[in-house]
């Protein structure tokens, strides 16, 4: 498992993945489904990426999301609903 603590290092990791895996720019965004530019800019750590094709990406590459440290829903914490601010 690997630890991201910024956009950068994301980028980074996800390049290093797509590399290992062979893939080209080209060839990953066509596979997520986003345009070659998203990558580029995915790939130097650009913070203001739209989340939903960073996961599109993240799957492509056949990657997950593990958020740890995190209370858990099974605490009965609610998704939808509470008390968000106090």
């Amino acid at each position: 498992m690997i630890s991201i603590q910024s956009p950068q290092e994301l980028g980074f990791a996800l390049r290093a993945a797509r590399k290992h895996l062979g893939l080209t720019q080209p060839q990953l965004a066509l596979a997520a489904g986003v345009g070659v530019r998203f990558i580029v800019d995915l790939e130097v750590g650009k913070p203001t990426l739209r989340l939903e094709n960073v996961l599109r990406v993240i799957a492509a590459l056949g990657g997950e999301i593990q958020l740890n440290g995190l209370p858990s829903q099974a605490n009965g914490d609610e998704h939808d609903g509470g008390n968000h601010g106090a």
